[in-house]
């Protein structure tokens, strides 16, 4: 069932976290790298990999040998973590009727966006990783 649309720059963002925990080197991956592991512009990347860099998530660094890396801690980021970065925290649905706290649809819809939220809460890359050697 297909109903709910995130952004194409968090499925970037996500496919990006996977490449650089995959990568497993001490060394950063270059953009030109990782874009063109997802056929993407890096100039578009760069805007992903500054969200991801705010939020502490990924490091950058500089010069010649410079790129991105995981940043100490990255086990624990959730898929969650990775679409509040990118997408930003407000609610996927907002009733617009003035209703206030007792419109009953909108407790439906975000008691159903809180179930969502928990289940990516729980998925991580480091788990997907664990998940890909398993099989």
């Amino acid at each position: 069932m297909k109903t709910l649309k995130y952004s194409k720059a968090t499925n970037y963002a996500l496919h990006t976290m996977l490449h650089l925990a995959l990568s497993n080197s001490t060394k950063p991956v270059g953009v030109q790298i990782l874009a063109e592991q997802q056929k993407v512009s890096p100039t578009y990347l760069s805007k992903i990999l500054t969200k991801l860099v705010k939020e502490g998530m990924v490091a950058s660094a500089s010069g010649a040998n410079g790129g991105y890396s995981l940043t100490k801690g990255w086990e624990s980021i959730s898929f969650l973590d990775i679409i509040y970065a990118i997408e930003g925290k407000s609610s996927l649905f907002d009733c617009d009727l003035n209703h206030g706290p007792e419109c009953l649809i909108q407790k439906v819809m975000l008691t159903s966006e809180e179930k969502m939220e928990e289940e990516l809460r729980q998925q991580t890359i480091a788990g997907l990783i664990a998940e890909m050697t398993t099989t």
